[in-house]
């Protein structure tokens, strides 16, 4: 909800796939975020393979409206943008730290 927002809003649809694609049995899912809320979701009913804790998903075509209209929600810490062209991978803006969240309060 505070990393990707479109989905909530807008209903809008975002390819979601695991990174290191196993080859394990697919079962359908919610791909639901940290905070506790209805909207907190980036996809519902999606085909994934089982994954274990610590694995990864991506999710595709955020654009520029994900970093855009995201937010530090719940003093969330933003999440990371990578830029994927084809086998290449670009960090493009690194994690938030907690010292980015606090940075602009006074004193």
């Amino acid at each position: 909800m505070n990393d990707l927002v479109r989905p909530t809003l807008y209903d809008a649809y975002h390819e979601i796939s695991a990174v290191r694609r196993p080859s394990r049995r697919k079962i359908k899912c919610d791909v639901v975020g940290p905070i506790c809320e209805t909207g907190d979701f980036l996809g519902k009913n999606r085909l994934l393979p089982m994954l274990e804790q610590g694995e990864r998903l991506a999710v595709h075509n955020a654009g520029a409206y994900g970093f855009a209209m995201s937010s530090q929600y719940n003093s969330r810490l933003r999440a990371a943008e990578v830029m994927v062209i084809g086998d290449d991978h670009k960090l493009v803006r690194r994690r938030e730290e907690y010292a980015d969240l606090i940075e602009k309060e006074r004193r």
